[in-house]
């Protein structure tokens, strides 16, 4: 089943912008489509550290499963 939500990006959620009807715990895949993904400004070097390390973590919690599908150069640049 294919839905098209639209959803805005906030302190770590997103906001549906549009009704949807999933069940509960029903797992999605997102598309972002936006023009540019802008990393955040982060001056303070302590503060850098701290979400360096706190990135690092979550990646850590989060692995690539190792049953995932191995992308060659030719389909990560295939044109339509």
């Amino acid at each position: 089943m294919v839905q098209i939500l639209k959803a805005i990006y906030h302190s770590g959620t997103f906001i549906l912008q549009t009704a949807c009807d999933l069940p509960e715990g029903v797992e999605v895949e997102l598309l972002v489509k936006s023009p540019k993904v802008i990393p955040p400004q982060i001056t303070d070097i302590e503060a850098r550290q701290d979400f360096l390390k706190l990135l690092v973590e979550r990646m850590q919690q989060n692995p690539i499963p190792s049953d995932s599908p191995k992308f060659t150069r030719d389909v990560l640049h295939e044109h339509s």
